[in-house]
Parts: structure tokens; C-alpha cells; sequence
């Protein structure tokens, strides 16, 4: 008959040895599987309100939007991370990003030298926003597109030095200077009475985005949609939209652009833009 002292031995023997075969199984478990263990880490996306079709509330209270489906999908490819977006006003968003209350935010936003040292961009845009020139409805038999506007008059409504507008306007003169256009800088950002001059004849053209132009002209309730039948439009190309990652952002950034490559390749990109902009937007783009 075993001694109490012997049974003791046993027990701690066993307990040895079940420790030591843990720890190899540890060893030797794939990092993948520590990884999946672990919680993903939470990325708060914010982003505007009202900017239909990128980004908006919903009749629900819910975020939508182009950008808002594309983030998810990429969310979808990223089992690290899981994405959740905060509607909120442009002041809140460039403020959050900069203090890190907000890792990631979109808002239909063009890059330019300012956003481009405050923020991480990948190399990736989530977008793209098509702009070209609203003009004379009679004028479609002469005016086509940029090229035959420049040659027929290149007459535009001034344009705000400030706004990237003036930057596109600017590259296309300097590609094209047996052409250009008369590229005139304005003191106000925004002008209100642009397509009555150009129905007016002091402009021959609006260089105009063209979702504006289907809101405040070709809808039924756009505030000129009276001058529908007068006014033509004609796309020149998409200028990429981008999403903005705050400051220490990079390996996200990083990540992002793998999903986004990966959808595009697959054909969702093309297809969420049909399903919220009517068309693929991605064409014009460079």
C-alpha cells in the first residue's frame, strides 16, 4: 500500500508534466492563433453628416454613404480592427483627428499641401469626385468637352485661388498652352449667381462638380432647376477623394491600402460606386 508521502510525489509529477506539455503546445502554436485571441483594435471613423451620397445619416440614425460602405467592406478584410463611425461636423472632424480623439475620417476630401503634413495619407484614394464645366445648353453643338471650350472662347467664372479648382484649371493650361483657359482668380470661394452669368453671356462656362450640378440643377427640388433645360454639362475627370488618418496612423494607412487594392481588384469598388453615385466614378479618375 502507497504512503501518503508517495501519492503526494505522483500528484506533483503530474502537475510538472502537464505544465511542461502546455508550455511546448504554447511554443509551438502558430502567432496567427494568439492573434485571433485577442480583441481587435477598436478604430473610430468620423465623418460629415450630410454630404450625400459620401457620407450621411440615414433616416434610421445610421451612418451611409459611398465612403462610409467602402470603409466597412475594408473593415471586413481586417480581422486587427473593427471600424466605428461617428457622424460629426467638419470643424469636429479635423479637430479630432489632430488630437487622436478620431484615428480615421472621410469627407469627400481632395488632398492638397495642408491636409498632406497634418495627416497620414495611404497610397490609395477611397473616391473620386468628377468635375467639368456646366454651360449654354446652346452651345452643345461647339462645346463638347474642356478641350473644345478652350478653344471656343475658354471664357470661366472666376475661380477662388484657394479652392483645388483652380489648382485643376491651372495644371490643364499648363498641359495645354496653345489653349488655355482664361483662368480668372475670384475674392469669394463661393459664387451663387454662376450659372445666370453664364446664361447671361458674361461666362461661357462653370467649372462645376458634377454631383452639384445634379443637385442644384437636374433635381426636380435643386434651387435651379428651373434653368435645367438652358444649362449643359460636360465631365472633365475625377479628382480622387481620400480618406485622412490622424498623425501615428501609418501601419492602419497601411492596412487600408491592402483591403482597398483587394476590393478594387474584385470588382467591389466599381460596384458600390454604381450602387450610390448611378455610374463608376472611378473612370474618370487618373
Amino acid at each position: 500500500m502507497k504512503s501518503i508521502h508517495d501519492s503526494a510525489s505522483l500528484g506533483l509529477a503530474a502537475l510538472v508534466a502537464a505544465a511542461a506539455l502546455a508550455l511546448v503546445s504554447s511554443c509551438d502554436r502558430p502567432r496567427g492563433d494568439q492573434a485571433a485571441d485577442e480583441a481587435p483594435r477598436v478604430v473610430y471613423s468620423a465623418h460629415t453628416q450630410n454630404y450625400v451620397p459620401y457620407g450621411y445619416i440615414d433616416e434610421k440614425g445610421g451612418s451611409d454613404g459611398f465612403e462610409i460602405a467602402v470603409l466597412r467592406a475594408v473593415d471586413e478584410l481586417l480581422p486587427d480592427y473593427e471600424f466605428r463611425f461617428v457622424p460629426t461636423s467638419d470643424e469636429d472632424l479635423f479637430i479630432g483627428l489632430e488630437t487622436g480623439r478620431y484615428q480615421l475620417a472621410t469627407k469627400g476630401a481632395w488632398a492638397t499641401a495642408e491636409r498632406r503634413e497634418k495627416f497620414v495619407f495611404p497610397k490609395n484614394p477611397i473616391a473620386a469626385s468628377v468635375i467639368g464645366i456646366a454651360f449654354r445648353s446652346e452651345d452643345s453643338g461647339r462645346i463638347k468637352d474642356l478641350d473644345s471650350f478652350a478653344a471656343y472662347s475658354g471664357k470661366l467664372v472666376p475661380i477662388s485661388p484657394q479652392s483645388a479648382q483652380y489648382t485643376v484649371v491651372s495644371d490643364y493650361n499648363a498641359a495645354h498652352p496653345e489653349h488655355p483657359i482664361k483662368l480668372v482668380p475670384s475674392d469669394v470661394f463661393i459664387i451663387n449667381d454662376a450659372y445666370l452669368w453664364v446664361l447671361e453671356g458674361r461666362y461661357d462656362a462653370f467649372f462645376d462638380i458634377k454631383l452639384s450640378f445634379q443637385k442644384n440643377v437636374e433635381a426636380e427640388d435643386g434651387p435651379f432647376h428651373h434653368l435645367a433645360s438652358r444649362l449643359a454639362y460636360a465631365p472633365y475627370k475625377g479628382i480622387p477623394t481620400w480618406p485622412l488618418f490622424a498623425r501615428g496612423e501609418q501601419a492602419l494607412a497601411d492596412a487600408y491600402d491592402g483591403a482597398i487594392e483587394r476590393l478594387k481588384a474584385e470588382g467591389t469598388l466599381a460596384e458600390l460606386s454604381r450602387r450610390y453615385f448611378g455610374e463608376d466614378v472611378f473612370r474618370f479618375a487618373e
